[in-house]
């Protein structure tokens, strides 16, 4: 008798989210794994989250809550209202609304396996849906949404009752691994994993003049930040060190911190500094050639950042980085190899840094390709989504619960 294979399982597997996916780090990771993921044999992705936008090959379930909501700020949700300053009402209705939402969803998408985009909100959402179904669950952790839980503790109980029922839950780097069990409890770290987020290596060495054409950059020292224009990011402090810096200093971004700083220019009257604003996702590749074109790239962040994508961007650009001592960071940069490491709230260091490497074209290729071989080796998206693949075949094999050692 023939005995036919079976046909392999495909896993299918749902993202919550609950911001746009554009604009934030988080978002960015999310686009571009499901992107890989929904490309691979064997694996269906669905992500339901407030934004109507399509991924190629991903299902899409959107989600209108009764008011957005923020951690820290995202720039396409502009005078929008943080989560911590939120009463019991209103967090209760966006609350409920994502919870009917996502039981429809798992009804008509049925999960293998759900994965909670963040540590805040989301988690106690997947519990109730593995109480009612029985899917297993990852949380992934970015560094943001713990900085929001140390301000607003209100929701605390249940999201470490749902990260004790967890299968696993997954870090963007050491240290906010480490953030995570402090807050949470260590008797958790069985089940978590550190996996960073990951950037594309694109050759956009041709739109690097007209980056000098349109700015009026050709033959100059350029020096850049890109993100968020939060008091966070410590940008006042590379605006300072601008009086300072020999070279142009572009600052590409927005948020509540814009006008502040923009006064700061005007007060220092500084003609080498310019604000030119956010750069949506249809310019992605005019970011990625400001990065290229950049001779250094500055992250003066005065609290822990957990990580740093548009650090790993820059690099993957062979673009030095001077970033601060804080956080995940560390685990990127080598002081004096692929970058340099300065204290923060210190623009007296940036500036010395940073003219070090505009002086000294030999030094600034140097630490610029070390700079990319640190991402090809360790910060790729297909290592990454690789190493979340292994994990959501464990549920497919019938092992997506850890044992605890004993």
């Amino acid at each position: 008798m023939i005995v036919k294979n079976k046909k392999s399982h495909k896993i299918k597997v749902l993202y919550l989210y609950m911001f746009p996916l554009w604009g934030n780090g988080s978002g960015a990771w999310l686009r571009e794994m499901v992107t890989r993921l929904a490309k691979r044999k064997n694996i269906e992705v669905g992500i339901l989250a407030p934004d109507e936008r399509k991924l190629p090959g991903v299902k899409h379930f959107y989600i209108k809550p009764p008011q957005m909501g923020v951690f820290v700020g995202n720039p396409e949700l502009k005078g929008v209202q943080r989560y911590q300053d939120m009463n019991g009402k209103e967090i209760t209705d966006i609350y409920t609304s994502y919870l009917t939402r996502t039981v429809r969803v798992v009804e008509e998408f049925k999960p293998d396996i759900i994965h909670a985009f963040h540590t805040a909100f989301i988690p106690p959402l997947a519990r109730y849906l593995k109480v009612l179904y029985g899917t297993k669950f990852i949380i992934t952790t970015h560094g943001s949404d713990l900085h929001y839980l140390e301000q607003d503790r209100r929701l605390i109980g249940l999201i470490k009752d749902a990260a004790r029922v967890s299968s696993y839950i997954t870090a963007n780097s050491t240290f906010t691994r480490n953030w995570f069990l402090e807050m949470f409890g260590r008797e958790l770290s069985y089940k978590t994993r550190t996996i960073p987020g990951g950037v594309t290596i694109k050759d956009v060495r041709g739109m690097v003049d007209k980056i000098n054409k349109d700015y009026n950059l050709k033959g100059k020292k350029v020096v850049i930040f890109t993100g968020r224009l939060t008091v966070h990011k410590g940008v006042e402090y590379l605006i300072k060190a601008a009086r300072k810096i020999q070279g142009e200093v572009l600052i590409l971004g927005d948020g509540p911190e814009r006008n502040y700083l923009q006064s700061l220019i005007n007060q220092y009257k500084l003609t080498n500094v310019k604000i030119l604003g956010y750069f949506s996702s249809n310019e992605r590749d005019i970011l990625d050639a400001f990065y290229r074109r950049a001779d250094v790239y500055v992250a003066p962040s005065v609290w822990n950042e957990p990580l740093g994508l548009v650090i790993l961007e820059s690099m993957a650009q062979e673009t030095p980085v001077i970033v601060t001592r804080t956080g995940g960071i560390t685990s990127i940069v080598k002081n004096g190899y692929n970058g340099y490491l300065v204290r923060p709230r210190n623009a007296n260091e940036i500036a010395e840094k940073v003219n070090k490497l505009l002086s000294d074209d030999a030094l600034r290729a140097r630490m610029g390709e070390r700079a990319k071989q640190t991402v090809i080796r360790r910060f790729t998206w297909d290592k990454i989504t690789n190493r979340f693949l292994n994990l959501y075949r464990k549920f497919s094999n019938g092992n997506g619960k850890n044992k605890r050692p004993h």
